[in-house]
């Protein structure tokens, strides 16, 4: 089990972004699919650890946080993942408040989309074409959620994430 904070795109962002998918033709079967209630938007990664230690821990960090202004902005890739860019003032001070920087690469706020092989990045060039034109609104985001991940044996219809705790920005 890994811990992470994140926080969720409204649903009308989900509805949009679902629609703009269908509208290309989304069961492209080269690419596998994040499905829409498990989007999200990671803020810290922790590894493994104790949720309650690292609840205690983001309950301090995260108190009387002012809450960022954020929309998706246009499609990017990292080896083998298709994502949707995050933008958004008071975004990275957010992230950095629950704990960022303790990873070892710099934060890029996204929204992954897909996965593809790594050797076939061809995969998601198509993908990248066709969102290059997508953006939504701005929000606010007013919640940041704890979460674990438990990807099981992958066959699963069930989400991987489960929600531990949460906090209101402000």
């Amino acid at each position: 089990m890994s811990l992470f904070t994140a926080f969720v795109p409204p649903v009308d962002v989900v509805e949009a972004l679902e629609a703009e998918l269908a509208g290309h033709g989304a069961a492209d079967p080269c690419l596998r699919w994040s499905a829409a209630g498990q989007w999200h938007v990671t803020l810290g990664f922790y590894g493994s650890g104790e949720p309650v230690a690292r609840a205690a821990w983001l309950a301090e960090r995260l108190a009387g946080r002012p809450a960022p202004r954020v929309r998706l902005n246009g499609p990017g890739t990292f080896p083998g993942v298709l994502w949707l860019a995050v933008e958004g003032l008071g975004l990275a001070e957010l992230a950095e408040a629950a704990g960022s920087g303790l990873e070892d690469r710099e934060y890029r706020p996204h929204l992954t989309l897909a996965r593809f092989p790594r050797e076939q990045p061809a995969w998601a060039q198509r993908w990248e074409q066709a969102l290059s034109g997508f953006g939504t609104g701005f929000w606010t985001v007013g919640e940041v959620v704890l979460m674990s991940s438990d990807p099981g044996d992958g066959k699963s219809a069930e989400s991987p994430y489960r929600v531990i705790e949460s906090w209101s920005l402000r």
